[in-house]
């Protein structure tokens, strides 16, 4: 590739050096442009105070006079002190001749998680002292000069991982939560995934990253949604559930590639390990099918994976949704372990076991089993009553046997059994699902199981005239040891169809997506598309307990920020431009909800 000779003499030009910087940074940005494969390690010290972080000094810095900034981790008889940052921890040495009486004093008596910046001499540390442990455990910093930059308070808590913390202390004070070690690893690696995912989609592949409106209308079908009210009385704002009709409209626009690092939203209530804002990659295509869409997923995925990860290895196994309700019993499993279900109704034929014969003379009975491997082994008793118990507790669900599965896994696992490998990553994807369910308040009626913009299968088309229950779609999910992280489809491009199954099908009011089904009569190219669910996904790749520990300022699990007590309440003068007034429950139903 070659450039013009004046934007290299521009580049040159406008070249300067900051600081440290050995390199210049016009210089640097021209060299990444033209040979993008080289890779520069990020310049953390640019534009700061600082000169270096506490974590990159080593040996080889023996001898320079540095500047670093951070907080106290801990000192230990006021010779020694750790300094921490973003990057890293090292030691400094609190001096102790009476000419530095000032310096020691501010890092004597400042207290710990107090703020310093401090400058001295990169000394190597005595001969038996050094710390294998500590990246920086060759070195210490001899200091010659401090300044207290911000005192700390006493602290609810410790900032270090091994202590115990209620969750709601650490959201609560979730400013100091983000000190710790594993916040700031879960919330970098998110950060780097998603650059990658940016350069793969952006770079590599062309998309166009585009921003979509949170202030939206009411969509029909789905989950619940918030509400935002308007100037207008009666008249009402809602925020997306996800930007799934805006991305069909850029297909319609002629965009092509769309991609975006989306926040959507969902008035789901109380649930545990769901947030009512949630951030996903979002993303859609024109001319493409099915297979394109997986393909461009698994190399996004590839692309993007922690290189302190075993890589992903593509294509991603699939099974169909029919086949993995039989195998599984539920239509995201962990393929990490075996255990299948296995249907020995055949065995059974000629029983003479009542409730045996019970099943099977029943239209699709059948009798199916779970072989637990080296069960008889690991689990006692007690534990064959507790999988006896649970399956009774749930009799009558069609999950059962899935239930059951990790039910028989978790307890093989508290014995010492290691089934699920938690370095282990089984991508899944699940296709064939149903187009339409039955509703659950009334079974005549039918709704989307996934959303009504999805595509029948196009072997089903015509039993969407005769035998609508009986069609498939074109869904596909992604699932990760028994999790879902994507799901997508493609979408339906012809404005009759849709129009038919919004109206006659799912009995919606037509009106409410009349700007959609017109874009469709003007020419709707074929797309389709996926959103990958990041806050699950980095939860499962960082190993975290919750999806809470992978975002920065999440909700409890009742949708409330325990730091800033929202939501809150708003003065009745406040909510007359919007023409709302609160109804207030009475104090028996209040004491209810308390």
């Amino acid at each position: 590739m070659t450039f013009p000779s004046w934007l290299s003499q521009l580049c040159r030009g406008l070249s300067r050096p900051i600081r440290r910087t050995t390199q210049p940074i016009w210089g640097s940005l021209y060299r990444s442009l033209v040979q993008s494969s080289q890779r520069r390690n990020p310049e953390f010290s640019s534009f700061a105070v600082r000169t270096n972080t506490c974590g990159e000094l080593r040996s080889s810095h023996l001898g320079q006079e540095v500047t670093l900034c951070g907080w106290i981790q801990y000192r230990r008889q006021n010779t020694f002190l750790v300094l921490r940052d973003f990057h890293g921890l090292v030691q400094v040495v609190i001096p102790q001749d009476e000419s530095a009486a000032s310096v020691r004093k501010i890092l004597c008596e400042a207290p710990v998680e107090s703020v310093v910046q401090v400058s001295g001499t990169v000394i190597s540390r005595p001969a038996g002292q050094e710390n294998p442990k500590m990246p920086t455990g060759e070195i210490e910093i001899k200091v010659k000069t401090a300044e207290l930059l911000n005192a700390c308070k006493k602290l609810p808590f410790e900032i270090k991982d091994f202590m115990k913390k209620t969750e709601a202390l650490r959201l609560q004070y979730r400013y100091l939560d983000l000190r710790s070690f594993q916040m700031q690893y879960n919330l970098r690696l998110r950060s780097q995934m998603v650059m990658k995912m940016r350069e793969y989609l952006c770079n590599l592949h062309g998309f166009v990253d585009i921003e979509t409106p949170t202030l939206f209308k009411r969509t029909p079908g789905g989950a619940k949604e918030f509400l935002v009210p308007s100037r207008e009385p009666g008249k009402f704002y809602s925020l997306p559930q996800s930007p799934q009709q805006f991305k069909q409209l850029l297909m319609v626009g002629g965009l092509d590639r769309y991609f975006q690092v989306a926040r959507c939203y969902r008035d789901e209530g109380s649930r545990p390990d769901r947030q009512p804002e949630f951030t996903q990659i979002d993303i859609e295509m024109s001319f493409v099918d099915q297979t394109g869409i997986q393909s461009l997923i698994e190399g996004l995925l590839q692309y993007s994976w922690p290189n302190d990860k075993d890589p992903v290895v593509v294509p991603f196994p699939t099974v169909t949704f029919t086949e993995a309700l039989a195998t599984y019993g539920t239509d995201k499993p962990d393929t990490r372990f075996g255990m299948k279900i296995i249907d020995i109704s055949d065995v059974f034929r000629n029983t003479e076991i009542g409730f045996l014969q019970d099943a099977l003379s029943k239209p699709h009975g059948t009798v199916k089993a779970i072989c637990i491997p080296e069960g008889a082994k690991y689990l006692k008793r007690k534990d064959i009553e507790s999988i006896r118990k649970f399956a009774a507790d749930h009799f009558n669900q069609c999950c059962l046997l899935g239930k059951l599965r990790l039910e028989c896994a978790d307890l093989l696992e508290t014995r010492g059994m290691v089934l699920r490998d938690p370095t282990l990553f089984s991508f899944l994807w699940v296709v064939d699902f149903p187009l339409f369910l039955p509703k659950e308040e009334n079974p005549r009626e039918l709704e989307s199981a996934h959303h009504p913009f999805t595509a029948p299968h196009p072997s089903d088309i015509h039993l969407l005239y005769t035998e609508p229950k009986k069609a498939r779609s074109q869904h596909y999910d992604l699932v990760l040891n028994g999790n879902e992280i994507g799901g997508g489809s493609i979408r339906i491009h012809n404005a009759e169809l849709q129009r038919y199954i919004l109206a006659t099908l799912l009995k919606e009011d037509v009106k409410m997506l009349s700007h959609l089904l017109q874009a469709l009569d003007y020419g709707a190219p074929p797309h389709g598309g996926i959103a990958l669910g990041l806050d699950r996904l980095i939860c499962l790749v960082t190993g975290s307990p919750s999806i809470r520990d992978v975002i920065a300022f999440p909700k409890s699990f009742r949708g409330h920020d325990l730091m800033s007590n929202a939501p809150d309440s708003i003065p009745s003068e406040e909510l007359k431009p919007y023409h709302i007034r609160v109804s207030w429950p009475t104090d028996s139903k209040a004491e209810r909800a308390h």
